[in-house]
């Protein structure tokens, strides 16, 4: 394997397909297990811009300086201080977090799924507790990640090396064309971030463990002008952006995951009572 460390974002564009490595913290396992084929390892950590200016924040900021962050909405530094381990927090960065992959356990175990080109979704039929309630008709994979579905309440927006999109146009459903989940190219790397300074906003989320775990149901909720932005984590393939607390009746889980629908309301109840 080849580890390319570019020196600028021009010469960047030139290297060819590779797999971008900053924290490292979802890449090395995704690495070492084969669960991509891959021959490159692009250093990109001398690129990405770090720290926090106001409602900008570098991509290569890392979450365990985000959630002591005072210039961080309230949602994002509850997210951030609610993933992973003090240890991978200090190592992963925000603009890694949001390109992580599933933690499918069929998809870890390199079954030939869907989301790794198969026809196929082993956890609809088979052990899917952890999985998805919304848009699981392909794939129950559920995104585990908190930052982005705070990031998602907040109505943030990214910028790339090659253009700049809303945080919601960052996921993807995958199709039988494409079967990734987030939308970028294979050389488009995240800068930046522009996070709104809500009036008010809180991250709930319900886990296995009180620490260190992935999201079973992760809620994050913005107050805007009046208006409330309602942003799930654990739910759906991609972060799941929830209409109304009524959407939540047309949830489509499997057997194995309605009890999440029912802490998914219970969180989004709580929820608003904070932010209102």
């Amino acid at each position: 394997m080849e580890l390319l460390q570019p020196s600028s974002l021009d010469e960047l564009e030139s290297v060819g397909p590779g797999l971008f490595l900053a924290g490292g913290t979802d890449v090395v396992s995704i690495v070492r297990n084969k669960l991509v084929d891959v021959d490159t390892l692009v250093d990109i950590r001398e690129l990405v811009p770090r720290g926090v200016d106001g409602t900008r924040i570098g991509g290569g900021t890392t979450l365990a300086e985000l959630e002591v962050d005072p210039q961080i909405p309230q949602t994002l530094r509850e997210a951030c201080a609610s993933a992973a381990s003090p240890q991978l927090r200090s190592m992963g960065t925000i603009g890694g977090n949001l390109r992580q992959a599933t933690r499918c356990w069929y998809w870890r175990m390199n079954f030939p799924c869907y989301l790794h080109g198969g026809n196929r979704c082993y956890a609809i039929d088979g052990v899917h507790r952890e999985h998805s309630i919304f848009a699981n008709d392909q794939t129950a994979s559920a995104h585990p990640s908190d930052p982005a579905a705070a990031l998602l309440a907040l109505n943030a927006r990214v910028r790339t090396n090659q253009r700049e999109l809303g945080i919601g146009e960052l996921y993807r459903l995958p199709t039988q064309d494409n079967r990734d989940v987030v939308a970028l190219d294979y050389d488009e790397v995240i800068l930046e971030l522009d996070v709104p300074a809500p009036e008010k906003s809180v991250y709930l989320k319900a886990a296995d463990r009180q620490k260190w775990a992935f999201p079973l149901v992760g809620v994050g909720a913005a107050r805007f002008d009046g208006d409330v932005r309602i942003a799930l984590a654990g739910v759906a393939p991609i972060p799941w952006l929830l209409e109304s607390p009524e959407a939540l009746e047309t949830a489509t889980p499997l057997p194995g995951t309605a009890y999440k629908v029912e802490i998914a309301k219970a969180l989004v109840r709580r929820a608003l009572d904070t932010i209102r």
